[in-house]
């Protein structure tokens, strides 16, 4: 792990939601303990099972948060976006990670030690409320995608993971074409369904003029239509 020193005013512009509550004496503290730490392409960030001790926040990059499945399927559970913080749930339920984690790209993040972040917790109350409120709004979108995955068809999820992944991540400089390029194992995953189906429901939306494929790269022609499918399932 190599450490990177930055000023407060560095790491404040990096984590502006941990940092805004923060006396200054909890911000020294903080920023000496705050790590730096950057991850390659498919690498992994943690296992499943492993015990976990950082507080992480993606500072650029990608990451999906995935669990295998029975005969070695994976699910993506959820990506994350940037300055979204992550891999703290399972440290404050005393259990070990349930999920695991690793770079769509090249990613680069900040680990704090979950020792200093219950150490600010249990000093300031306003920070404690700031994590209720997050482990409280990833609780209500954990229920609504488990909802959509298991009672939608397969054109809806899929209509509904592409949104999804033009929401988080964002599209590029055509607004049309996201900002993200998954393999179709990938999207498939996301979507809770066999690397087959997506590959066939891609290009049956492809047909029907909703969307333009070119490799990895997805572009979004008609988002109303697209919405209209995830929204009747």
């Amino acid at each position: 792990m190599v450490k990177k020193e930055l000023s407060k005013e560095e790491i404040a512009r990096c984590i502006p939601d941990l940092w805004q509550p923060l006396t200054e004496a909890q911000r020294e503290y903080l920023a000496q303990n705050f790590t730096v730490q950057k991850y390659k392409k498919n690498e992994t960030i943690y296992c499943e099972g492993e015990t976990p001790q950082y507080l992480m926040c993606l500072l650029s990059g990608k990451v999906k948060i995935y669990k295998d499945g029975v005969g070695g399927r994976s699910q993506i559970i959820r990506v994350i976006r940037d300055t979204e913080f992550f891999a703290y749930r399972a440290y404050f339920a005393e259990e070990n990670y349930v999920t695991a984690a690793a770079a769509f790209e090249p990613c680069t993040m900040c680990l704090i030690p979950m020792t200093v972040i219950t150490g600010l917790i249990r000093e300031n109350a306003e920070l404690a409320m700031y994590f209720i409120r997050q482990l409280s709004k990833d609780l209500g979108i954990s229920d609504e995608r488990t909802v959509n995955l298991t009672q939608k068809h397969i054109r809806g999820r899929l209509a509904e993971s592409l949104l999804f992944l033009k929401e988080t991540y964002g599209v590029e400089e055509d607004q049309c074409t996201l900002s993200i390029y998954l393999s179709r194992e990938d999207l498939a995953n996301l979507s809770n369904m066999t690397t087959s189906n997506a590959i066939r429901t891609l290009s049956n939306f492809a047909s029907e003029k909703l969307i333009i494929i070119d490799g990895r790269k997805i572009k979004l022609i008609d988002e109303d239509k697209l919405r209209k499918i995830s929204k009747i399932g």
